[in-house]
């Protein structure tokens, strides 16, 4: 037991600032220094954009962090810019350097407008991102951003995906969450959209135990009820 608890205590220090510190937006230097379609894309220039890539701009050019002009203008908000590009053919699935895409900057960010604008353009839910080799919706339930969570829910995400740290986003939402009502509200959507309740962790602990041991009694209370063993 003492193993199982030092195993789960030391990948909860690794991930803890997991998607936060792995996501990189363009610093103020490096939005001050782009040009062409990448300050287009930060700045929000849809005309822009439209004029450049009618002229053959490299519509999905990369900056030195493999963010293309849809990455930037996903960490700026810049929705009409999203629109411009996706219409000039950027590819909206696309990974940086980071092996972040657009849907997962936004979920990160708790931008449910620009994550519902992506999804609406035909952006995935289900791609595996980043070095855990996770997704949006895992990314999302750690933080709690349960808003979020119900898009990518909507949209298809895979409830049981499992990462490299072997966490679902059910786990997820346990261990790196803080019991408070956003990130109970996010179990509470991994809940009623079937999320697997059994999966267990590395060291074999189930999300119940994990919340038992952490003295998660509302998400105990919520895992009882809904079956979890």
């Amino acid at each position: 037991m003492k193993r199982r608890s030092l195993i789960t205590g030391l990948l909860v220090a690794w991930a803890a600032t997991g998607p936060a510190w792995a996501q990189v937006g363009p610093s103020a230097a490096e939005a001050a220094a782009y040009s062409g379609l990448h300050a287009a894309a930060h700045q929000g220039d849809s005309a822009k954009i439209a004029r450049l890539a009618a002229g053959g701009a490299a519509i999905d050019a990369t900056d030195a962090r493999g963010r293309t002009p849809l990455h930037v203008a996903t960490f700026a908000r810049q929705r009409e810019a999203i629109r411009a590009l996706v219409k000039a053919g950027a590819d909206i699935q696309r990974l940086e350097n980071d092996r972040y895409d657009a849907v997962t900057i936004a979920s990160v960010a708790d931008d449910e407008e620009t994550l519902r604008v992506l999804l609406q353009l035909g952006a995935s839910a289900k791609q595996t991102t980043s070095r855990y080799d996770g997704t949006a919706l895992i990314a999302a339930a750690h933080l709690g951003h349960d808003g979020v969570v119900r898009q990518l829910i909507a949209a298809g995400a895979p409830l049981d995906h499992v990462n490299n740290l072997h966490w679902t986003a059910t786990i997820e939402s346990i261990v790196l969450g803080d019991g408070g009502a956003r990130h109970r509200a996010t179990l509470q959507a991994l809940i009623d959209a079937g999320a697997n309740l059994q999966l267990a962790d590395r060291s074999g602990q189930t999300p119940l135990a994990l919340a038992r041991a952490r003295g998660y009694s509302a998400m105990v209370a919520m895992l009882e009820k809904a079956g979890a063993r």
